[in-house]
């Protein structure tokens, strides 16, 4: 029962959009309403509002990082040996993509999880990170860094705790990372995905 009302909780705490919410006490357009239409910090960016996407890009990773800490807390498991604290996080991340606050439409969870690593461990949320930010130095491209990222975490997770409970958490992800990005997938085999500093068509 515990493990379950964790799970809920943790759901419910990912489903807060920090993109909607932040959008509507600055009085921005609502983020699923131009852009991308993906409620995330990156494209709460192209209404020019850094301060918007800062905070949207906080609030996304710290609900992950959150839902991973209160566990740990109350539990007083390991968050790595533990299996209740990565299913909160898997969890939190799940109610960004499907948010049950918003029809079930969500983002794409890059922040969410990001803030869930770091939370699970700093090792693996710092490898990561290095990961994405060398995709971007070369490529330009955030969807394509995100899912190599995801990819690559999953292999830092295995190599960090072996068969420990957080390593299936993270390739479940993972995957699900990469599967919100299907449609970034379609554009950068077409050469159409939009680069840093370049404007979507």
């Amino acid at each position: 029962m515990q493990t379950l009302l964790i799970a809920l909780a943790a759901y419910l705490l990912g489903s807060i959009s920090f993109a909607v919410l932040v959008s509507r006490l600055m009085s921005l357009p609502d983020p699923r309403s131009y852009g991308s239409s993906n409620p995330g910090a990156t494209n709460v960016l192209r209404t020019g509002n850094r301060l918007a996407a800062a905070l949207t890009l906080i609030g996304d990773a710290g609900k992950g990082a959150l839902a991973v800490a209160l566990t740990v807390l109350y539990t007083g498991e390991s968050a790595i040996a533990g299996f209740d604290a990565p299913l909160a996080g898997a969890m939190a991340f799940l109610g960004h993509l499907y948010p049950v606050f918003h029809a079930f439409k969500g983002g794409k969870g890059v922040a969410t999880a990001a803030g869930v690593l770091f939370a699970l461990n700093p090792w693996l949320g710092l490898a990561t990170l290095a990961s994405f930010g060398i995709i971007i130095a070369f490529f330009r491209m955030i969807s394509l860094a995100s899912m190599i990222a995801a990819v690559f975490s999953v292999c830092y997770a295995f190599f960090l705790f072996g068969e420990q409970p957080i390593v299936p958490v993270v390739a479940a992800i993972a995957l699900l990372l990469v599967w919100r990005h299907r449609e970034n997938i379609g554009r950068i085999l077409k050469g159409a995905e939009p680069r840093l500093g370049e404007r979507k068509t």
